[in-house]
């Protein structure tokens, strides 16, 4: 009997999957304890409409992605820091700074975690990061770090 599952079920699959269950457990387990709907025609055009949801928000997301690394790729940021003798910065540059300043400069909404640092910034110069946009789509941006006046 094909069902569609409205929880995760360990043995058969993922919430909102369409899998093939015996009779007897769809009919004694799954469907009387709502783990699972059975796809008759109203079940399976609900999911068919829910497939195409995702599969086109993914799509909108991934475009979005591809035009924000478009704008994104290769641009330098300058961030200033207090700083030390010889140098050396008091504390250090972080992801979430970055991450602020691309929202500052770009109005690109970016998780700190998102950014990745080949090293930790705590010295003045120029630092190569990435910047992880969605699953694949990466772009590659310099950070200029100099002495706050």
């Amino acid at each position: 009997m094909k069902v569609i599952l409205l929880q995760d079920i360990k043995a058969l699959g993922k919430k909102g999957e369409l899998v093939e269950a015996s009779d007897g457990y769809a009919r004694n387990y799954l469907l009387p304890k709502k783990l699972a709907k059975e796809a008759n025609a109203q079940a399976m055009n609900e999911y068919k409409n829910a497939e195409n949801s995702k599969n086109f928000k993914l799509a909108t997301a991934k475009a979005q992605a591809e035009s924000q690394k478009k704008t994104l790729e290769g641009k330098k940021f300058v961030m200033t820091a207090k700083a030390g003798q010889g140098g050396r910065l008091f504390g250090s540059i972080t992801a979430k700074q970055i991450a602020e300043e691309i929202k500052k400069q770009y109005n690109i909404p970016v998780d700190k975690r998102k950014v990745v640092l080949e090293r930790d910034i705590k010295e003045f110069g120029t630092y190569s990061a990435e910047v992880k946009l969605f699953t694949g789509i990466s772009a590659k941006i310099d950070v200029q770090v100099s002495e706050q006046k």
